[in-house]
């Protein structure tokens, strides 16, 4: 099935591509979240002309997230956890504890926004990056430290 994405679509495309995808794909995921709609003439041809309305709103749009990622670039998360007398972390620092934390400071980012392939399990200082858009990723500083007694 022939679409046209009406939002960036990790793994797949870009806003206002044109892409082949199987029709189940489109049916079942794609349509009912209002990502993409089905490329006929008529469509394609509206798409071309509200280009320019939708050119100045990803020009907006890409401006605050680049603000956004400035901001975060420059956040340090804290998270004490207690730890075993081997300096074994009992439990981890997870997306949703980074999620809280960034809600505390009136950031909202979306759960697949974060990169973080496992819980942080250990005591230090981590980087993790946070995917605004395909091409505007910030990265935040975790510190996870040992809780005192």
């Amino acid at each position: 099935m022939k679409v046209i994405l009406k939002k960036d679509v990790l793994n797949l495309g870009r806003s206002g591509e044109i892409k082949v995808v199987r029709d189940g794909f489109a049916r079942n995921f794609l349509m009912p979240r209002g990502l993409v709609e089905v490329a006929t003439e008529g469509a394609m041809r509206a798409w071309k002309n509200s280009e320019s309305k939708r050119t100045k709103r990803v020009t907006a749009e890409t401006g605050a997230l680049t603000g956004l990622a400035k901001r975060l670039d420059a956040i340090t998360l804290s998270f004490s956890r207690p730890v075993s007398e081997e300096g074994v972390l009992f439990g981890s620092v997870a997306k949703s504890d980074i999620i809280k934390n960034l809600a505390a400071a009136d950031i909202k980012v979306a759960k697949e926004m974060i990169r973080l392939p496992a819980s942080i399990k250990a005591v230090g200082t981590f980087e993790v990056e946070i995917a605004l858009k395909h091409d505007i990723v910030a990265k935040i500083k975790v510190a996870v430290s040992a809780q005192s007694k």
